[in-house]
């Protein structure tokens, strides 16, 4: 059954994302919707699927669907793009998401034709890795492998960053990350379910922690990637907070052959 969807595409720090507004519709097979809508080449285009829902106990609820059909637990730059289109479409500026990895709470501020948003994400837990030299694993909502070095722009992610993540039994995201200064950092990211990204919201925060937690930096955390820069902030025990621009950058509506659900 072919149905119209409405979307919006969305971007923060260029991590891109294809949001769909389900609070008063559903579609049967999310899964099967971000492998058709974040295809570049046959559907819009995203780095992962974002879903409004409605929540029992916060404000929304969001999934997140990567572009091979995973479910991810959370999505820094995600949910600071779902922050945004709430506030543009009337929410007010402090909101909580429900997510896989708790509620997470954002403030989203509007500066001329930007927003700027802020998002509280759970304390991160840093553990050296056991059988990566030079390599930290970070919980920061979702399962992050940082690695530091000096090679940060000679590494292929794109080939190291499967081989990595496979040796978790969940697999996790892959960062490099090259110190530049006591509150800056440079990071590249390789995503499961996505490959590498302009951008990784909880990898900045994975990246800065870690830095933090080997003594090379200070909060706040100046994290500067491909596709711009993020700001931790992260006092080493304590919820870490996450700061950048989210832009929309178009509504659509696209035809799906999908069952809407009431």
């Amino acid at each position: 059954m072919k149905n119209i969807v409405p979307l919006t595409k969305m971007h923060g720090t260029r991590n891109d994302f294809v949001l769909i507004d389900q609070r008063n519709a559903r579609l049967s097979n999310y899964a099967e919707a971000a492998r058709y809508l974040c295809d570049r080449h046959a559907g819009i285009g995203a780095d992962g699927l974002l879903v409004v829902l409605p929540s029992r106990d916060d404000d929304v609820r969001m999934r997140i669907f990567n572009p091979d059909g995973s479910e991810a637990q959370m999505c820094g730059n995600g949910i600071r793009c779902l922050a945004a289109y709430l506030r543009d479409e009337g929410a007010p500026a402090n909101v909580r998401v429900e997510t896989l990895a708790g509620t997470i709470f954002t403030h989203c501020e509007r500066e001329a034709d930007r927003f700027v948003v802020s998002v509280v994400l759970p304390p991160p837990q840093v553990e050296p890795a056991t059988d990566i030299p030079n390599a930290y694993v970070v919980m920061a909502g979702n399962p992050n492998v940082v690695i530091f070095g000096d090679g940060l722009h000679g590494r292929n992610l794109a080939a190291s960053g499967p081989d990595i993540s496979s040796k978790y039994r969940d697999g996790a995201n892959v960062h490099l990350v090259l110190v530049a200064a006591r509150n800056r950092i440079e990071v590249c990211h390789w995503e499961r379910g996505a490959g590498v990204t302009l951008s990784c919201g909880t990898g900045a925060v994975a990246a800065a922690a870690a830095t933090i937690y080997r003594g090379d930096a200070d909060s706040p955390v100046e994290v500067c990637v491909p596709g711009g820069i993020l700001t931790v902030e992260w006092d080493g025990t304590g919820p870490a907070t996450l700061t950048g621009e989210a832009v929309r950058v178009f509504d659509a509506t696209v035809h799906y052959d999908d069952a809407l659900a009431n």
